[in-house]
């Protein structure tokens, strides 16, 4: 943006003004509201600092006051979504030097985590318990997504003529734009468009569920709006009456991929189930999955070497 602002201006105004130039139209809503929350903390944090008062001092110490609030990984990505916009005035000749070298990245304790997935007892328990009717609705979304790891948008999209039943697939192609209002949207990325093998239980309930619907219109979307608390409440409901950890239609799909790996399935076959992008998201979402893994593994090898005589 040459030209278009003076190292006197405020970094909000910078900011705000780069976003829209650089980010709107070119990343996913999602990710946009991101950096949208980054600058309303900005406004909040510095309402009125410089760029040309942005030093290395002055930026670690916007960073600390976020931290304060925050914990360190999503300090983390508060400073990559600015740093984006505080290189970008340093090629401008707007800040003398880069202010964001050397940072160091602070945080609060993360909270203690509870387990956003159920193990395969509890799945069967939870499926178990499913009131599966004639009729398409949510207790059938939840089983497919069970079973399938879908995202809930995706699960949304689906219509009958997304099932091959003689070959036992479902084709992801699209999601359903629920937040906005409805209507089908692209998938997050292009590794998520594939398509899923079902088993030979699911692909024949699916086969007499979805006769009689319109080929081409969502199996789930009712005429009203949709919301995904509708269907998290339905979940959590079931999991208290069972007295299973409460989970969320995307601990599902966690769900599912921990069920697999645990399986012994590897993680590129895992990954490419989910429609990832790449092999390293599934490493870090699944990690404490891994490293159990690891450590069974491990005790599997020595012993073998023990037995080894």
């Amino acid at each position: 943006m040459p030209n278009a602002f003076q190292p006197t201006d405020c970094l909000k105004d910078y900011y705000r003004t780069w976003i829209s130039v650089y980010k709107e139209g070119a990343i996913r809503d999602v990710t946009l509201a991101k950096y949208r929350m980054s600058l309303a903390w900005v406004e909040r944090l510095a309402p009125s600092l410089r760029l040309c008062e942005l030093t290395r001092v002055a930026y670690q110490q916007l960073l600390n006051a976020y931290a304060l609030e925050h914990e360190r990984q999503t300090t983390m990505d508060f400073h990559h979504q600015l740093k984006g916009a505080i290189l970008d005035a340093v090629d401008d000749g707007l800040i003398p030097r880069d202010p964001t070298r050397k940072v160091i990245i602070k945080g609060k304790l993360p909270a203690e985590k509870k387990r956003k997935y159920l193990n395969q007892f509890e799945l069967h328990a939870l499926l178990r318990s499913l009131k599966l009717g004639e009729r398409a609705d949510w207790d059938w979304f939840i089983l497919l997504v069970a079973k399938t790891g879908l995202r809930f948008s995706e699960a949304l999209a689906l219509t009958p003529a997304d099932f091959d039943f003689a070959h036992q697939t479902l084709s992801v192609t699209k999601t359903w734009n629920y937040k906005d209002g409805g209507g089908f949207a692209p998938t997050k990325n292009r590794s998520s468009v594939r398509k899923v093998q079902l088993d030979w239980q699911l692909i024949m309930q699916f086969a007499v569920l979805v006769k009689d619907l319109p080929t081409d219109q969502p199996i789930f979307v009712p005429e009203e709006k949709v919301y995904n608390s509708t269907v998290n409440d339905r979940l959590e409901r079931y999991c208290r009456a069972l007295d299973i950890p409460v989970i969320s239609v995307h601990g599902l799909r966690h769900t599912h991929a921990s069920i697999l790996l645990y399986a012994g399935v590897s993680i590129a076959s895992v990954a490419r189930r989910l429609g990832h992008a790449s092999m390293t998201t599934t490493q870090k979402t699944y990690l404490h999955v891994i490293q159990e893994l690891e450590n069974q593994d491990i005790d599997l090898v020595m012993r073998s070497l023990a037995n080894l005589r």
